[in-house]
């Protein structure tokens, strides 16, 4: 939910391209007089809230429209609730949102298998258009990877001994 409590002016640079006295491209722009009627605009309808949306904390409002097909949820949804805390401009923002990418797509796996759908992970991973249109590449990335398995696979055996 977005925090009404904010005041937008404490906020360094909210706003800034809304001054239509602060145009950067003044000694090239041609000015027809109708540049910043822009600004002008009628906001779209809102559109109902019926699911959990994160907000930015640096935006007062929830945007007019956003998108309602994956709501958070799970291990994901609780990591991307953490870097909904944190303003856009900390790797505490951004960094989290990745990993919870990253979860997010093992949870659509167990999710699958809880359903009893076995998903194809070659085929939705695209690498049978790898192997058409990059095979050197995909060829080393597998090379690298075995090598890996191998190194890591070694290192264990000569601890166990």
């Amino acid at each position: 939910m977005a925090n009404k409590d904010i005041d937008v002016k404490s906020i360094p640079g909210y706003g800034m391209d809304a001054d239509p006295e602060n145009e950067p491209t003044y000694p090239m722009k041609n000015y027809t007089g109708d540049d910043h009627n822009r600004i002008n605009y009628e906001r779209a309808a809102q559109q109902p809230q019926n699911i959990e949306v994160l907000c930015s904390n640096e935006r007062p409002v929830i945007t007019a429209v956003f998108g309602t097909s994956t709501p958070p949820s799970g291990l994901s949804g609780m990591i991307r609730r953490y870097a909904f805390k944190h303003s856009e401009d900390r790797y505490r923002h951004w960094l989290p949102l990745i990993f919870a990418d990253r979860i997010n797509v093992y949870e659509g796996i167990i999710a699958d298998l809880a359903k009893g759908y076995m998903p194809n992970t070659f085929a939705e991973g695209g690498i049978k258009m790898e192997l058409k249109y990059n095979p050197k590449k995909y060829i080393a990335k597998g090379l690298l990877c075995a090598a890996v398995a191998v190194g890591v696979g070694a290192l264990l055996l000569k601890k166990r001994k």
